[in-house]
C-alpha cells in the first residue's frame, strides 16, 4: 500500500511539474540593487518613512492595483495623508468636499479635471480616503500654467494673480537645468524640444512637492502617486523635497517594463529604493 502512494505521489509530481514551470506571476519585485524582495519587506520599510513616492505607468493595471494595496498595507501601522499628480491644486475644494461626503462622485466629475482613467484607476485611492476619513491632497499646478512655461519660460508665471501663484510652488522656482532626467529631456526629441520644456516639467515637480511638504507633519506618512517619471533616480519630486526639508525621509517606488522580469535590467537598477518590474506585453488601462 506505502508502495502505491508513493508511485501515485511521483505521477501527480511528474504531471505537475511543467504546470509549475510555466508559472508567471504579474510582475517581480527588485530593491535599488537588483535583488528580488517580497512584498511585506517593501511595506515594511515603506512604513519608516515620512514621504513614499509610487512612480506608475499611468496605463499600467498592476501599478494600479499595487497603489490600494500599498496604501491599505501602511494604512495599518500609520496615519496616512494621500495625494496625486492626477489632481491639480485649482480643484482641491471639489476634490476636498468629496472626499467629507459633501458633494456626490457625480458632482465632483463636473466641477474636477478629472483624468480619462480616474473611474478605474484613481477613484479607488479617492474612495479609500473618503471611507477613513484621510486628506487627499490635489498636488500639481494646473496644467495651463505648465504650458505657459513650456512656451515662455518661468518669466510667463510673474504676470499672474496671487490666487493663480497659490496654486503653485513659490515663485521663483528653484531650477537645476543639469540634472539628468531634465537633460534628457532635451534629448528624447531632438529638434522639436526647448530648453523651457524641462522647466514646465521643474514647475510640476516643484508644486509636487510643495503641497506634499505643505501637508505632512509628523507622525504621518504621505502617501503619492506620480508618473515613474516624476520621481526617477532621485530627482524630480524627489530633489524639491529634499531642497525644501534636508532631513525628510523618502522612499520611491518606480515601475518599469521588460521583455523578461525574472532578472531587472542594469538600465533599471538604481532608479528607485524599490521597482516594479512588469512584463512588456501587459493588457494596458486605456
Amino acid at each position: 500500500m506505502n508502495k502505491k502512494i508513493i508511485l501515485c505521489f511521483w505521477v501527480i509530481l511528474f504531471f505537475s511539474a511543467p504546470i509549475l514551470a510555466k508559472d508567471k506571476p504579474a510582475y517581480r519585485l527588485f530593491n535599488a540593487q537588483g535583488r528580488e524582495v517580497s512584498y511585506h519587506k517593501m511595506i515594511k520599510q515603506l512604513q519608516k518613512q515620512d514621504v513614499v513616492l509610487i512612480g506608475e505607468l499611468h496605463n499600467n493595471p498592476i501599478s494600479h492595483w499595487l497603489e490600494l494595496e500599498i496604501i491599505t498595507s501602511c494604512f495599518s501601522k500609520r496615519k496616512l495623508v494621500l495625494g496625486a499628480e492626477m489632481f491639480e491644486q485649482d480643484n482641491q475644494g471639489a476634490l476636498s468636499a468629496y472626499v467629507a461626503g459633501k458633494i456626490t462622485a457625480k458632482s465632483l466629475d463636473s466641477s474636477a479635471r478629472l483624468w480619462k482613467n480616474y473611474k478605474t484607476d484613481y477613484a479607488p485611492l479617492v474612495n479609500f480616503a473618503k471611507e477613513n476619513q484621510l486628506k487627499f491632497i490635489a498636488t500639481n499646478v494646473p496644467r495651463k500654467y505648465a504650458s505657459m512655461v513650456s512656451k515662455g519660460g518661468f518669466e510667463a508665471l510673474n504676470s499672474l494673480t496671487s490666487e493663480e501663484k497659490s496654486w503653485m510652488a513659490p515663485l521663483p522656482i528653484p531650477y537645476d537645468a543639469n540634472l539628468p532626467g531634465y537633460l534628457k529631456m532635451l534629448n528624447m526629441m531632438p529638434g522639436h524640444s526647448t530648453p523651457n520644456m524641462p522647466k514646465a516639467q521643474a514647475l510640476k515637480d516643484a508644486t509636487m512637492a510643495h503641497f506634499i511638504v505643505k501637508n505632512w507633519e509628523e507622525p504621518q506618512l504621505f502617501i503619492h502617486v506620480n508618473g515613474s517619471y516624476h520621481s526617477e533616480n532621485y530627482e524630480g519630486i524627489s530633489w524639491y523635497l529634499k531642497l525644501a526639508k534636508p532631513t525628510i525621509k523618502i522612499a520611491t517606488i518606480a515601475t518599469v517594463s521588460q521583455k523578461e522580469i525574472k532578472v531587472l535590467t542594469q538600465e533599471n537598477k538604481r532608479i528607485a529604493d524599490f521597482i516594479i518590474c512588469v512584463e512588456d506585453d501587459m493588457t494596458t488601462t486605456y
